[in-house]
């Protein structure tokens, strides 16, 4: 590919190898705009590897490896960093993006000027059955200030603009930021979109425009217990760092709701659990 691509698609594999082949199609077969496409492996110790290498003659997709430990935040800084387009998506290796969702939020950042733009997705289970659709952006349905939509999600004690496949955002102001801050590990995507957010404004995608796939293998699920404890550090983070735009009665309305939450994301695995396997 000659010259920067206008949107860079980064996929951070971990034993994604019974999914990632659905989800790098799911990007390739995007239309109306040029993209790269970057995958890095991990170290997994499945066929992600191999799945991966099927896709290496494309003249879009560059495949990297990383090196093993560091977490997510390694990883995902990993194939981050290796973006050159003007607009970035991270889509994890199980997940898949709906027809048209890459050239229209490319389209509404260039469009509205914003930093970052999330789509509603649905939540499916490990065979890809819906759990619940057309869910996210509640209280984000308007285009508003950064700030504003950074507030929001702490008062609701959730992240409100859902995980990477359903945020674009501008590259530039992503690494102006320092890359993926993985400071509260099981809310790295949330607070890394909240610091884009605060050096511009957020713009919805009404659509649908991607699937979560829920799944007992999951980073995410093992951090349940997590959850709450590191949210309420994230918010004392937010607060202290930016108590014009957090007060300390917005921290504490976050920590409680964040506690609230976390109860319910753990009822709501144990209520799953065989449908995520």
């Amino acid at each position: 590919m000659s010259g920067a691509p206008t949107l860079s698609v980064v996929i951070p594999a971990y034993n994604n190898g019974r999914t990632l082949a659905e989800t790098i199609d799911s990007v390739l077969s995007q239309e109306g705009l040029d993209f790269e496409l970057i995958i890095a492996d991990h170290s997994s110790s499945d066929d992600t590897r191999a799945v991966m290498s099927r896709y290496a003659a494309d003249p879009r997709v560059t495949l990297l490896d990383t090196e093993a430990g560091g977490g997510a935040g390694r990883n995902w800084n990993r194939v981050s960093d290796a973006a050159q387009g003007e607009f970035m998506k991270l889509v994890c290796g199980d997940d898949i993006l709906r027809p048209g969702t890459l050239a229209r939020q490319v389209e509404l950042l260039r469009a509205s000027g914003a930093v970052l733009t999330a789509c509603r997705r649905d939540i499916v289970d490990a065979d890809g059955k819906v759990l619940m659709a057309g869910w996210g952006l509640r209280g984000l349905r308007t285009p508003m200030p950064g700030d504003a939509a950074v507030r929001k999600a702490v008062l609701a004690g959730s992240n409100l603009f859902g995980e990477p496949a359903s945020v674009t955002m501008r590259r530039a102001t992503f690494v102006e930021c320092g890359g993926w801050f993985d400071d509260f590990p099981y809310l790295i995507d949330q607070a890394s979109y909240s610091r884009v957010l605060l050096h511009g404004s957020f713009v919805p995608d009404p659509e649908v425009g991607a699937t979560f796939r829920m799944s007992s293998a999951q980073w995410s699920v093992a951090l349940t217990r997590d959850q709450a404890s590191q949210a309420r550090g994230f918010h004392g983070w937010l607060h202290a760092e930016h108590p014009t735009v957090i007060s300390s009665v917005d921290r504490t309305i976050g920590d409680i709701r964040a506690t609230l939450m976390a109860h319910a994301r753990r009822l709501s695995y144990r209520v799953l659990e065989r449908r995520m396997r």
